[in-house]
């Protein structure tokens, strides 16, 4: 997922987006606790990812104040 994919959507799309990002980070890190996570790079992309949301999040709300 790339920021142009992002800025596409709707703020409602990214908040459900970043609902769902944060569950599987949440997964992740208890299958890690368990020593059941087999892709470990997949924490990193998640975190990421979510970063990259909120960040989109942030520009779009700065815009519209804005405007």
């Amino acid at each position: 997922m790339n920021a142009d994919e992002l800025r596409q959507k709707t703020p409602d799309q990214l908040r459900d987006q970043l609902v769902a990002l944060k569950k599987e980070a949440f997964n992740l890190r208890f299958q890690k606790a368990t020593n059941q996570l087999e892709n470990t790079a997949r924490m990193r992309q998640v975190r990421r990812d979510a970063a990259r949301v909120k960040t989109v999040l942030n520009e779009k709300a700065s815009e519209a104040a804005a405007s």
